[in-house]
């Protein structure tokens, strides 16, 4: 399979477990606690396998860019977070730096 795709998957189920992590209530609530951990295990396993042919550097950084703008898209959707031009801005950037790194 293609590294850029089992990176992008690793970073979707970045977004799983850190939003598991709010639903999880700190790790109290079952369910959402095994969700969070399996997306996690998924995730770095995933990452593991992508670093096998990306540079370490530019795999990480759009794992966690891509976790980060999906954790702050579906923050404005499941918890009713604000959206405000700062928001809209630093997710813009996260955006140019993810295309920026696949075309390096």
């Amino acid at each position: 399979m293609n590294a850029w795709l089992v990176l992008a998957i690793a970073g979707v189920c970045e977004v799983v477990w850190a939003l598991g992590l709010k639903y999880s209530d700190g790790f109290t609530r079952l369910w959402p606690t095994v969700a969070t951990v399996i997306g996690a295990i998924i995730s770095f396993v995933l990452l593991a396998q992508a670093m096998k042919t990306l540079p370490v550097g530019t795999a990480y950084a759009v794992w966690t860019g891509i976790g980060a703008l999906g954790t702050a898209i579906a923050a404005v959707y499941l918890f009713a977070e604000p959206v405000n031009a700062a928001r809209v801005a630093g997710i813009a950037l996260i955006v140019v730096g993810i295309i920026t790194l696949k075309q390096a």
